[in-house]
């Protein structure tokens, strides 16, 4: 059985937000770095910006919704929630309630409203596996519009939304699709391994193990630990072809390394950006000037004291650089850069 229900407390005017950002959109002045539809973001927590001082519009994307107070009872159940809502905050909520789907995407810092935008995925899910539709504005035709799971063209940490109609929409609310008691995801190897030996785990279970695991990691935002204010991941796992691969093997096998790799699509192999990090001479923990790499993880760049985006921009590029002549592979960064 199939019911839909709505979840986001009561705050906002989505009618005066989309008439503050289609005014500002269109009388936007020549030259300015970003408006509206290019950078709205949820909470800016996947966001660096610029020191220097930039015209801007940061919306903060709410809806008013309800919740349905019998929706545990339930098989099936399309959850609407608003844009400006805190996903964890929401992923909780569901978890509360048995409905499997999103366990695995626990402790991640933001909106629902930006899920779609980078396909957001952790620990073997994806919000692309539940989401049914995404209502957005549309800046060009000025008109409020549902777009389906086609239609947002999902791949890996990426949509329409961040594609080749970047700046085109603003996201304003967003259906998932639970399944009651459904089973939990385990098909990541950390949980595979934290949950070894033990009785099946319950969705809060699951939950809680991705929040420890987020945590040892320095992935979950945790007062009096400076290495959790990052901006997470900050290079994307590269995809590779299969010559890609052969190629990238043929170098590790020459300093005897092995590549740790993952299936992914379309034949292709998905590769641990953390590893070609780590062996292109990064370890954990690995301080340039004021930026450095967390001693908890490879990939999250942090503050070591007083360093400026240009800092961490600056480590960013020698990391790339150097993976690119070792490797042959040129990591794309996850975080939206705004004003460089």
């Amino acid at each position: 059985m199939l019911r839909e229900i709505s979840w986001e407390p009561p705050n906002g005017n989505s009618g005066e937000h989309r008439a503050c950002a289609a005014n500002y959109s269109a009388h936007r002045r020549p030259g300015s770095i970003f408006f509206a539809g290019q950078h709205c973001r949820g909470r800016a927590s996947r966001c660096r910006a610029s020191a220097i001082p930039m015209p801007a519009l940061w919306l903060l994307r709410s809806l008013p919704e309800h919740t349905d107070p019998n929706a545990h009872q339930r098989e099936t159940v399309h959850f609407i929630a608003g844009a400006g809502e805190d996903w964890d905050a929401f992923v909780a909520f569901c978890v509360s309630r048995n409905f499997a789907g999103i366990e695995c995407l626990s402790g991640i810092p933001g909106s629902v409203g930006a899920t779609p935008v980078q396909n957001v995925g952790a620990y073997g899910q994806e919000v692309s596996q539940t989401i049914i539709s995404a209502l957005v504005f549309d800046l060009v035709s000025k008109e409020v519009r549902e777009m389906d799971g086609a239609e947002c063209e999902f791949g890996y940490r990426s949509s329409v939304f961040n594609t080749r109609e970047r700046g085109r929409y603003i996201i304003l609310r967003v259906t998932y699709g639970l399944h009651h008691d459904g089973d939990p995801s385990l098909r990541y190897a950390d949980l595979q391994n934290y949950f070894a030996g033990k009785k099946t785990p319950a969705l809060s279970d699951v939950r809680d193990a991705v929040l420890t695991i987020r945590a040892s990691k320095g992935m979950l935002i945790t007062p009096g630990d400076p290495e959790s204010q990052s901006a997470g991941s900050f290079f994307k796992n590269p995809v590779l072809t299969t010559v890609q691969f052969d190629e990238l093997a043929r170098r590790a096998r020459e300093r005897n390394l092995q590549v740790p790799s993952y299936p992914a699509l379309m034949q292709q192999k998905k590769i641990s950006a953390a590893w070609l990090v780590e062996n292109s001479g990064f370890a954990k923990g690995y301080v340039k000037g004021r930026a450095g790499i967390s001693s908890k993880h490879a990939l999250a760049l942090v503050n070591c004291g007083g360093a400026s985006a240009s800092d961490i921009l600056a480590l960013k590029d020698e990391i790339q650089q150097r993976v690119e002549q070792l490797w042959g592979i040129k990591l794309e960064p996850e975080p939206v850069l705004v004003g460089f």
